[in-house]
């Protein structure tokens, strides 16, 4: 008797079910972990910015006799943007002793991507964040900045929280 050999040619469909459960398991453990990423970049993102804004506050404070960005003379996406005096007199880059303080445009809020800064009196740990709100270019507010206190903060939702609980618009 001759034994004639048998050969296989390809997958069972058990074995190809096994390998997709198993794929479907690891891509459940995995794609979480991809999102989450997302949102810790985009907190360092929102808190860098926040820390640049500031330590330029300090700087243009420093510059200008103890006086905030848009209490004197001009608006403040100008005194940002634009080189002024001692008075806070706004001219084009490079015209006048200070500034700019940021080259080009502001930093956009990382969570909304808009660049406007929304400038109240005072108050702003009260002011809550509004999505409707406008800026000084009437465009959709990233940023609230208060005058009378010199601080700003993210225009976020208050619903946004970051990683150790904190809301967004606190940082």
């Amino acid at each position: 008797m001759t034994m004639l050999k048998q050969t296989r040619k390809g997958f069972t469909l058990a074995e190809v079910l096994i390998v997709v459960v198993i794929l479907g398991i690891l891509a459940a453990t995995v794609l979480p972990q991809f999102t989450s990423a997302n949102n810790d970049a985009k907190e360092s993102a929102l808190v860098q910015d926040l820390q640049t804004f500031r330590s330029q506050f300090e700087l243009f404070e420093f510059q200008h006799e103890g006086k905030a960005p848009a209490v004197v003379n001009d608006t403040f996406t100008n005194h940002m943007l634009k080189s002024s005096d001692v008075k806070g007199v706004t001219g084009a880059p490079g015209t006048k002793a200070f500034g700019p303080y940021f080259v080009g445009q502001l930093p956009p809020n990382p969570f909304t991507g808009a660049r406007d800064v929304k400038v109240i009196d005072s108050g702003i740990d009260a002011f809550e964040p509004d999505e409707a709100a406008t800026g000084e270019g009437n465009q959709k507010a990233g940023w609230i900045y208060s005058k009378g206190e010199g601080r700003l903060k993210a225009n976020i939702k208050s619903t946004e929280k970051a990683a150790d609980g904190t809301p967004l618009h606190q940082l």
